[in-house]
Parts: structure tokens; C-alpha cells; sequence
């Protein structure tokens, strides 16, 4: 279930009437909306942090959706984007998806279809986040970890026993085991499996 107590969907389109139907569209669904009449309100506007999705029209006077969207992609944005186009603008729909667009609807759309899409987007967008603060939970306990305690997660982490990271490091097996010790309490875990699930997050 989507957190959209949260979510924002932020709709960027030149067209007025466009920008109220869908913010009233949007609002009477229960989805907090901000709406601009151009790409740069937006980026003046823009939050990386704040979850959402973007409804963004492909064109437009000044900057075009397209080049909002190489911006985006630029700062590395993971904000889901339904791109809303015109007929003679599907090539170039078609050439949004492949740089990494949600999906596109066709003006006029129903707003039904342009609702599932929202809420899929918004979906994929609260994954995407919780991903993104796991990843960086992670850096930060093993940011908190000395030098030797990180080489000796790292090798834990790759499946190698205590005896074979003493040799490699020169350490006692015994100074081994209590280095372990620190890294499984420091990183929260309580296996090696664990610790090499916690590594492959970082990659």
C-alpha cells in the first residue's frame, strides 16, 4: 500500500486547463498534488529527497519534457515519470521510455489509466526509496568500523573461514574471532550469510 500521506505527484504542463483538471483529478483520489507551468518552476521547486512521481507533458515553450527529464537522470532523480503526449509526439514518447521513462499516455487520456498509472508509479517510487535508505544505513555502519574490522568484513563476508583470514592478515585465530565479534555487532548481524547480504547491498 502506498504511503501518499507522503507522496507528491508533481504535474508540469504549459496547458492550464490541463494543470487544474489533473490537480482536481488527482486531489478528489486522495493524492497530494503540485502543479507547474514549466520545467524550471519545477527544478526551483525540486526536492530529490521528497518521495512522488512526475506527470510531465513532452512539449513545451523554453525547456522541453525531454530535457527536464535528462536533468533529472543527470542528478542521478529516481522520481518516475509518466510523460502525457500528443499524437504526433508517440517517436519521441517512444524514445522517453527508452531513456528510462515510466510510461506514456496519449492525450486525451482516461483518467482511470492515468490513476493506475500514478499509483504504480508511486509504488515503484516507496521501493526505490526504502532501497535507498537501507543502502545508506548500511555505509554508515560500516563507515563506523575501524580499518582492520572492515578487512576482516570484507573477507567474512566472503565466505572465508577464520583460520584462512588469520593467515592472510598475520593474526591469531583467536584475535580473529574477536574482531568478528565487533563486526557482527557493529553491522547488526548475526551470520556470515548475513554480513555478505549486507556487502552485496553496498554494490
Amino acid at each position: 500500500m502506498v504511503d501518499v500521506n507522503n507522496a507528491t505527484v508533481y504535474v508540469v504542463d504549459d496547458d492550464e486547463a490541463i494543470l487544474d483538471s489533473l490537480q482536481l483529478l488527482l486531489k478528489t483520489a486522495g493524492l497530494r498534488a503540485c502543479t507547474y507551468d514549466g520545467p524550471e518552476k519545477f527544478l526551483s521547486d525540486y526536492q530529490p529527497t521528497r518521495p512522488g512521481c512526475l506527470i510531465l507533458d513532452i512539449q513545451m515553450p523554453g525547456m522541453t519534457g525531454l530535457e527536464l527529464q535528462e536533468i533529472l537522470a543527470d542528478v542521478g532523480s529516481i522520481l518516475p515519470i509518466i510523460f502525457i503526449t500528443g499524437h504526433a509526439d508517440i517517436p519521441i514518447a517512444v524514445q522517453a521510455m527508452k531513456d528510462g521513462a515510466f510510461e506514456f499516455l496519449q492525450k486525451p487520456f482516461n483518467d482511470t489509466v492515468l490513476l493506475d498509472y500514478v499509483t504504480k508509479a508511486l509504488s515503484l517510487n516507496e521501493r526505490q526509496q526504502k532501497e535507498i535508505t537501507a543502502t545508506q544505513s548500511v555505509i554508515a555502519r560500516i563507515e563506523k568500523l575501524s580499518p582492520r574490522e572492515k578487512q576482516v568484513f570484507e573477507k567474512v563476508a566472503e565466505g572465508k573461514s577464520g583460520k584462512v583470514i588469520a593467515s592472510e592478515l598475520n593474526l591469531s585465530p583467536r584475535t580473529i574471532e574477536i574482531y568478528r565479534s565487533h563486526v557482527m555487532l557493529k553491522m547488526q548481524a548475526t551470520s556470515a550469510v548475513e554480513l555478505a547480504n549486507l556487502m552485496n547491498i553496498t554494490r
